[in-house]
């Protein structure tokens, strides 16, 4: 039977270093079918074989309906699942996958700056393909040192619009400089690591730019609940026809798989998108880092692995 969370079982047919620590994978159809199509800023959830979930930015071309190709940093200080992609993946062998799921997606404006930190480089590729020749853009990509830099035989087609920077070379990244030269029409892109982010946001905001972004790991200055909201909770899933008390101390998601042991869930820190419910009933205390501000004031949906209620009453799809 077909995990409806993880629809497709993709071939690996090919692994390639991109640089120190940083391989990319390259999947297909083991039937050569079409793949289904997907959009600058998508990811795929990966099915590892220990059952552990992770995700990875899309970065081939959008325009390949044949294969997806991911890019993965080797984080020996992780969770296990990158050391897991690096050691045990093996060419020919087939991996349960999501459809490509878009939480970055890439918005129409006259001028974009794409900032990206290490392993972050890899949502702004297929982004850069899309704009060249449509809009004003500059990329900046910051890293450890040009042998930690993947990709960057690719970018070398930009040369006006790409800018490298080894930290060995240049010491830190200015930002505060990079966004000064920016006009108020210019949408920021960042991903990476979660201080280069919480800069870019914080510089951003202090200069009026709009500021969209993607983690790789949650937020380092984590939302608490606030203390009007209730310590313990009613949630009624309503497609299952039953309800839990979440307790205090307790996350929606760990009350929630005691009822619906298979609903999906990878990072449990709000920031991968994998466990995001609809709401359908009540008010929530969004604390996520992924949700833009707008998201989270339309209360549609809830990140359940961190967020919680603000009332005595949550009702779900689920």
């Amino acid at each position: 039977m077909t995990n409806p969370a993880h629809p497709l079982q993709l071939r690996l047919d090919q692994v390639t270093r991109e640089a120190d620590g940083v391989i990319s994978l390259r999947f297909s159809d083991p039937t050569g079918a079409p793949l289904p199509a997907w959009q600058a800023g998508a990811h795929l959830e990966l099915q590892l074989p220990s059952g552990k979930l992770r995700h990875y930015s899309l970065c081939g071309d959008v325009s390949d309906r044949f294969s997806y190709r991911v890019g993965v940093l080797r984080d020996v200080q992780g969770r296990g699942g990158s050391e897991e992609i690096h050691t045990q993946l093996r060419v020919g062998q087939c991996y349960r996958t999501s459809l490509p799921r878009n939480h970055f997606a890439l918005k129409p404006a006259p001028r974009y700056l794409f900032i990206a930190g290490g392993i972050g480089i890899t949502p702004m590729l297929p982004m850069i393909d899309a704009v060249a020749g449509v809009a004003e853009w500059h990329l900046v990509y910051a890293g450890r040192n040009r042998q930690s830099m993947a990709f960057t035989g690719e970018l070398a087609r930009h040369p006006w619009q790409v800018r490298l920077w080894a930290d060995d070379e240049h010491g830190r990244l200015d930002i505060a400089q990079l966004l000064d030269n920016c006009s108020a029409d210019t949408l920021v892109y960042c991903c990476g690591p979660g201080g280069l982010i919480d800069h870019v946001d914080t510089a951003c905001a202090e200069r009026g730019l709009t500021f969209i972004c993607e983690r790789f790991g949650a937020s380092q200055k984590p939302i608490q609940p606030s203390e009007q909201s209730p310590n313990s909770f009613e949630v009624v899933l309503a497609r299952s026809n039953c309800s839990v008390q979440v307790g205090e101390g307790q996350s929606v998601l760990a009350a929630v798989r005691e009822k619906v042991p298979n609903v999906p869930f990878s990072c449990e820190s709000g920031f991968c998108g994998a466990c995001e419910t609809r709401v359908l009933e009540g008010d929530v205390e969004h604390l996520d880092s992924l949700l833009s501000d707008a998201e989270k004031a339309s209360n549609r949906s809830m990140m359940i692995c961190v967020s919680r209620a603000r009332c005595p009453r949550l009702v779900l799809d689920l």
